[in-house]
């Protein structure tokens, strides 16, 4: 997720690796400008745990990976890092890597308000160049809802939207899973702060 962007100078790939190492909070690189990332609800939290426990038994019989959160995905072409909430990858040298994921299979995203405008739109475009991405997957902290985009032939991406009472599919992981089990545990009322 994407905060606002601030008054970062621009930099090279190299010097963002080194500045982003000694920083406390992460940041994403595109074409020289540095974007900070936002800071997480309970809902979002749940949602990404609830996820990676759903998906680790079809993760691990495809011999792939699931990282999430703090693992950058770099996109060598154009000199760019991302940190998706989820990645997926089922290429070899990326079993292998620990620094980057190189050929991500699968990159989920979980909306907030604040980063779903970014999430639908040019981030989505950055993923798409990523030639072994075959689902890009959105998921809503607000309501029981996910999309997902799976690549077809040439540029062509299909698009479904499941809501509650369906299941969601990722054929790349041959995985399937009820949408409820995605949002267990997750409470969308908002909360108020209690006087003692």
């Amino acid at each position: 997720m994407i905060a606002q962007p601030q008054d970062y100078k621009k930099m090279t790939p190299e010097e963002y690796l080194e500045w982003e190492a000694k920083q406390e909070f992460r940041h994403e690189y595109v074409d020289g400008k540095i974007l900070p990332m936002t800071r997480e609800s309970l809902p979002y939290n749940n949602i990404v745990l609830n996820l990676c426990r759903t998906l680790y038994p079809s993760v691990n019989q495809k011999n792939s990976r699931i990282n999430l959160l703090e693992v950058k995905v770099k996109d060598a072409k154009n000199s760019r890092y991302f940190y998706p909430d989820i990645v997926i990858s089922c290429n070899a040298d990326d079993l292998k890597s620990r620094n980057f994921i190189k050929h991500p299979t699968v990159i989920i995203e979980i909306l907030s308000p604040s980063t779903e405008k970014y999430d639908r739109g040019n981030k989505f475009k950055y993923y798409r160049q990523f030639p072994s991405l075959q689902e890009y997957v959105l998921v809503d902290s607000e309501s029981i809802s996910v999309e997902i985009y799976q690549r077809g032939e040439g540029k062509i991406w299909h698009y479904s939207a499941y809501t509650e009472g369906e299941s969601i599919t990722l054929s790349s992981i041959e995985f399937t899973s009820a949408i409820e089990v995605l949002y267990e545990g997750v409470n969308f009322e908002t909360n108020t702060i209690e006087q003692e």
